[in-house]
This record gives structure tokens, sequence and C-alpha cells, in this order.
């Protein structure tokens, strides 16, 4: 299991950025010397608010799973920007999400340019990022997996800057999602993006949602829960006891990865084994 930091120079963000990679790709011995390595299925796992590249290695045991699963696993950085374009800036983290990362990472590594084995998941800010982004380019992503799911969008414009922490004012709102009272019904709205693909016959990729029953978000995933299941969506939705914590998305991930269609892993001695 190599874990390696990468930097590079991204067009879409227009500076140098970071991220993580676990590729588990150093295996031996004659079960893994067996049969020829298969491109590595891959899944994009995006942070929350106040986190970064760091956040998932540090905060669960996907390190661990992943290697498990023969799964290779990459985790970008999105500042506390909702991996949304921000045509004022020119910062589009969407379209880094989306395109330029996987685009990058499939030269760099081993990875499958298989769409049935290309995943995008993200806890909380990632979650929306995640569920966005996965129906937004739903031609890259098979599959999408929202944890905690930040589904703030609705309801924005009733907003103001009366709040004591920057990220729930009005202000901070309108610098990332733009125009507060057009962010429904936008590429922004997760619901308005299935009606697109919908209307377009296109395939929608399959989605699993997950939320703390102590969750103060649990009643927005909710809402979205129903809408995809009265259009059809193939969503897996759980709740189980918990809040907004590590210990829920560390207990989630997990199953999120025996959702995905991962397959029999190889077997081997590699750089994860403890004797």
């Amino acid at each position: 299991m190599a874990i390696i930091e990468v930097n590079f120079i991204s067009q879409c963000l227009m500076r140098t950025v970071t991220f993580n990679a676990i590729i588990p790709a150093d295996k031996f011995g004659p079960q893994a010397n067996a049969g020829e390595q298969k491109p590595f299925k891959t899944l994009y796992l995006l942070h929350g608010i106040f986190g970064n590249y760091t956040d998932w290695v540090n905060g669960t045991r996907i390190q661990a799973w992943a290697e498990a699963n023969d799964l290779a696993v990459i985790m970008p950085s999105g500042e506390n920007r909702f991996y949304l374009d921000d045509e004022k800036s020119g910062e589009l983290y969407g379209e880094f999400i989306g395109r330029e990362l996987v685009e990058f990472t499939r030269k760099l590594f081993p990875l499958s340019k298989k769409r049935e084995d290309t995943f995008i998941a993200g806890l909380s800010m990632g979650g929306y990022g995640a569920i966005r982004n996965g129906l937004k380019y739903a031609e890259t992503f098979g599959y999408i997996a929202g944890l905690s799911s930040a589904l703030i969008y609705a309801g924005l414009e009733n907003s103001d800057n009366s709040a004591p922490i920057f990220t729930f004012r009005r202000n901070y709102y309108e610098a990332i999602f733009g125009d507060l009272d057009k962010v429904v019904g936008s590429d922004k709205d997760p619901k308005a993006l299935v009606k697109q693909l919908k209307d377009a016959h296109r395939d929608i990729p399959k989605m699993y949602m997950c939320c703390g029953t102590e969750d103060s978000l649990v009643e927005a995933n909710r809402d979205l829960r129903d809408y995809l299941l009265e259009n059809g969506v193939d969503l897996t939705y759980v709740e189980g006891p918990g809040v907004h914590d590590w210990v829920f998305w560390d207990t989630y991930i997990k199953k999120i990865l025996e959702w995905l269609p991962l397959g029999k892993a190889s077997q081997g001695v590699n750089s994860g084994n403890v004797l």
C-alpha cells in the first residue's frame, strides 16, 4: 500500500494543488503475482469544511480498507468552497473534481477509465460536493455516496450576516453559491441535475446516502432522499445513531465500500501488513 502526496499545477484552480493518493500497488507473493494486474477501481473522496486532503487518512481506517479491496483512493483539498465553480475568481473547483483531477490521476496511476469503476464520495461539505459533481459529471462517475451531506442550498436566500461563524453568514454563501435567489433550479441544485439527466435520457449514477439520526442535517438528507426515490434513482439510503463526527463517518465509509462493486481483491503481503 503506497500513500502518496502529489503536488501539481491545476489549470482549473490556477495554482499548485495537493492531494493524497492511496495506491494498493505493492503486494507480493505467489497469490499476488498469480494474475495480471488490472487497472484499479478508484474512489475520489472529498473532505468536509475546515478540512483538507489529509482528513480521511487521519480520521478513518480508509487506508486499511482500500488495501483490502485493491481500491485506489484519491483525496483532494476543496478549501471551504463546497467544490463549486467560482466564475468571478476563475477558480473552478467543480470542474477540477469532475474532470481535471480524474484526467490527471489516470495519467499518473494505473486507474481504470471505465465509468462503472469510478466512484465519488464525501462527508458534509464533501458529501454535497460528491453528489453535485457526481451528477454534474455523470458520464465519469458510476457511483456516488454522500455521508452527512451538507445539503444547505435550499433556503440560503433567507440567510443574513448575524451568525457568529463566517460559514453560516450570507456573505459567505454568496461568495460560494452566487446569487442566492437563483441557486434552486441551477446546476448547484442536485434535484435540478437529476431532472436534467432524466430529461436527456442519460444514465444517473447509483447513489448511497447516510446520515446520523442526531445530525442537524438529517432533514435535508431526507428531503433529497424522497426526491430521488420519487424520480426512480437507484438509491440506498441509511440512517443510524450518530452525530456529525468521525465516529459516524468511519463506520459508514466501510459500509459504502461494501456497497460499491469492488469484487474480489488479490491476496498477498504488502506494506500494510503487520506481523
